[in-house]
């Protein structure tokens, strides 16, 4: 590994500590990511459908077709920017150079372009690939500075924490940005443009915050970094790492416990905006959804005080278990029971809070065991791992969702308009000249609407819950393992001396 940073003012080469101001900048790195992702899992879909005029089917198909392409495009950006030699670096030119692209790209996604569906369709694949390659080109080298920001632990676990609070502050942004702008426009249309501009804008000040915010700590730490030391699993091979990964059965049980708890995550993140919309008739679905993830937030302190009495199955079967009960409710709820909705979706919020805590606290367990195993600790195996299956969870869900509101004749915008025409000079639905949007939809499809709320992420759920019953890294199991890890190193040390 070269760098060509300038020296640090340290005479002694020892690694500087990280001020709060680097943390500060370093975690507004990951706001916009936070911003952009919630923005399409929850409201997508629906753009697609409601405003753009595409079917179900198919724009589903766009967002899988840009994941696909997504699992491509990041080990190869991961190569290609550790492989990168500037007078700046190998990191932050792949960020800075990305961060305007970054941008504009999402907001393209967010503008309606003339022509048919057909047309439509093959603008929001391009335009979904375009942002999806920034998003890879900006996060990942972004992901990586923690290594090259310091090499302490302590400040390492810092950086991350203060990451994930920035990426959940985004997501939780852009629902709130979205109530807002849903509630001064009236056209569908341009509410979607002003978001995904505002949206857009908000995204890509904190990546630049970010570079200038970090860079200069990246050069007083740079000559302190041994040349070489990269991890040896960067140089491993892609199927090499799989094999390494799924070799691990403990590691399985969590892919499991993951993939199915995100997966009812996503779809009932996808599934939101129809339910409130056509199901339960509201203008706006922004504050159901703000409400199940902006509370998760607050969740997660006591998840994690819970989860130190009860274990990390015992709370994420007490978590799971809570979440079940919602999404029955919600499956029973009828139209008009608005305030019985924000407050399932308050309860929700604690179920969503486990998903989100309770595997990821798992994975330490896992490179630990490992460890114990191999004699080496490869946290970038299993890290990348987990994040790629976010990635497919996010894809899965969306179309999954529209292939089935697809098969159950769900009507897009352009349908809607002409059965309006149908009933303009006739009698209509509603006895006012044009048919209410959620009594257009036939029973087909508001049932589809309503399965997806209840009755599909509680079977994800429960598949979830028996993983989670057989997962084999116990308290008493994992004590053991830091045991004998402690062992191994104390005698590691001995035949050094």
């Amino acid at each position: 590994m070269t760098h060509e940073f300038a020296k640090p003012a340290d005479p002694t080469g020892a690694p500087p500590k990280l001020s709060v101001w680097t943390k500060l900048a370093y975690g507004a790195g990951d706001m916009g990511a936070g911003m952009t992702s919630n923005l399409i899992a929850f409201s997508f879909l629906i753009f697609l459908t409601e405003v753009a005029g595409i079917r179900p089917a198919a724009a589903g198909t766009v967002l899988l077709i840009s994941k696909v392409w997504d699992a491509v495009n990041d080990p190869l950006v991961g190569v290609l920017s550790d492989r990168t030699q500037t007078r700046w670096g190998r990191r932050y030119p792949w960020i800075l150079l990305s961060a305007l692209p970054f941008g504009v790209t999402f907001f393209l996604m967010w503008l309606v372009p003339p022509g048919g569906s057909g047309l439509r369709f093959w603008y929001y694949v391009a335009t979904s690939i375009l942002f999806q390659i920034f998003f890879t080109t900006a996060n990942l080298p972004y992901a990586t500075l923690t290594a090259e920001l310091t090499q302490d632990y302590d400040e390492r676990t810092d950086l991350n924490s203060f990451r994930l609070g920035f990426s959940l502050l985004g997501a939780i942004s852009a629902l709130a940005l979205g109530l807002v702008v849903t509630s001064v426009i009236e056209q569908k249309t341009l509410q979607y443009t002003v978001l995904g501009g505002v949206v857009a804008i908000a995204s890509v000040i904190p990546l630049l915050i970010c570079v200038f915010g970090t860079y200069p700590q990246a050069q007083r730490t740079a000559i302190a970094m041994k040349p070489g030391t990269n991890d040896a699993e960067t140089d491993l091979p892609f199927f090499e790492q799989l094999r390494i990964a799924f070799s691990n059965r403990a590691f399985l049980y969590v892919v499991g416990i993951y993939l199915f708890a995100w997966l009812a995550l996503q779809i009932t993140a996808s599934i939101i905006p129809f339910y409130a919309t056509f199901w339960m008739g509201l203008d706006s679905y922004f504050l159901p959804a703000l409400l199940v993830q902006g509370t998760a937030i607050f969740m997660m302190w006591p998840c994690n005080l819970l989860s130190r009495r009860l274990g990390k199955q015992g709370i994420f079967f007490v978590g799971i278990g809570v979440w079940l009960i919602v999404q029955l409710g919600l499956f029973f709820l009828q139209p008009g029971q608005t305030g019985l909705l924000y407050l399932l979706c308050v309860a929700a919020s604690f179920g969503v809070a486990t998903a989100y805590v309770v595997p990821w606290a798992m994975l330490p367990d896992i490179i630990e065991l490992d460890e114990l195993r191999t004699g080496q600790r490869r946290e970038g195996i299993f890290y990348s791992f987990m994040t790629l299956l976010q990635k497919f969870g996010l894809a899965g869900g969306l179309f999954l969702v529209g292939l089935f509101l697809e098969a159950a004749n769900f009507l897009a915008e352009s349908d809607i308009r002409i059965v309006a025409r149908r009933f303009i000079l006739g009698a209509t639905l509603d006895g006012t000249g044009f048919p209410p949007e959620q009594a257009i939809q036939p029973d087909s499809a508001l049932l589809a609407i309503r399965a997806f709320m209840g009755p599909v992420p509680l079977f994800l759920l429960c598949c979830a819950l028996i993983l989670c019953y057989f997962y084999p890294l116990t308290r008493t199991v994992h004590s053991e393992i830091v045991l004998q890890l402690a062992e191994r190193r104390r005698q590691q040390q001995t035949d050094t001396e």
